[in-house]
């Protein structure tokens, strides 16, 4: 009897995670598929296949403008979110200081602000001292709201994180710099990637922050939304599919880094 009621929620969870990925895929799936329709015009299904849009995209010097200002805005926002999360996770997650829950509570508070909102206040403030939109100003306005994710992301990387080990190293004569480089860093290593990861993905993606505060530079989030409100062109689906290439690439980089992390770190156990 308890094996049987173990193998209904079994394939409750199964066709439950079907009925998730199916919700979540098959939008994206579909966009991948209409950028290989032939027609101008938004159809699904295809009815004709083609890969024209594919090289017009490519030969256009504007989506190579959207594609690096995002590039841009993205890595610079996912460099800084990695060393502001590094430190702020192990002042959130590590030491007992006064004033700790303040801190932990007040910095998450950017999260809970609606992103429209916060670009829209961004914005009046860089208006008052004279700051004009631009990608710079976009990466300000994106770790304003995603530093407190990848914070998040890291901490629990180091709520895990045996400090025994550290203690054990500075008892075999290591110094605090050797300590960090050998056994805090590669210890942290996953979540400080998963924390960079979310940082460039979410940035990439961003549209409410990049839409008030990038001015000339059309972030590609941006462009995708202004074509589909007025003046759609085919090449909409194309970038939204190389959008997603991109995260598929990066994703799968970085879980072959954490495979080899993993092995790595076996061998030496």
């Amino acid at each position: 009897m308890e094996s049987r009621g173990k193998r209904w929620v079994n394939s409750l969870i199964i066709v439950w995670t079907g009925v998730v990925l199916l919700f979540f895929f098959i939008p994206i799936a579909g966009v991948i598929i209409s950028s290989f329709g032939k027609s101008r015009y938004f159809r699904f299904p295809v009815k004709a296949w083609s890969t024209k849009w594919y090289d017009q995209t490519i030969n256009a010097n504007l989506t190579e403008n959207l594609h690096v200002t995002s590039f841009y805005v993205a890595g610079c926002v996912a460099v800084i979110a990695l060393v502001l999360g590094f430190f702020g996770a192990l002042a959130f997650a590590r030491y007992d200081w006064k004033g700790r829950i303040f801190y932990q509570r007040l910095i998450m508070l950017p999260i809970f602000f609606p992103q429209a909102v916060l670009g829209l206040a961004l914005l009046l403030w860089f208006t008052y001292v004279g700051v004009l939109p631009s990608w710079e100003v976009a990466v300000f306005a994106h770790l304003v709201w995603i530093v407190p994710i990848a914070t998040l992301v890291i901490s629990i990387q180091v709520y895990g994180f045996d400090v025994s080990q550290e203690e054990a190293a500075f008892d075999l004569g290591a110094n605090r710099f050797q300590v960090f480089r050998e056994v805090t860093m590669p210890a942290l290593a996953p979540g400080l990637f998963s924390g960079a990861l979310f940082a460039f993905l979410l940035s990439w993606g961003n549209f409410p922050l990049s839409t008030y505060t990038t001015g000339a530079d059309s972030t590609v989030p941006e462009w995708l939304y202004t074509k589909m409100s007025s003046g759609y062109t085919p090449m909409i689906p194309t970038i939204g599919a190389f959008s997603v290439y991109g995260s598929i690439i990066i994703l799968f980089i970085g879980y072959l880094l954490l495979v080899a992390k993993r092995r790595r770190d076996e061998k030496r156990a």
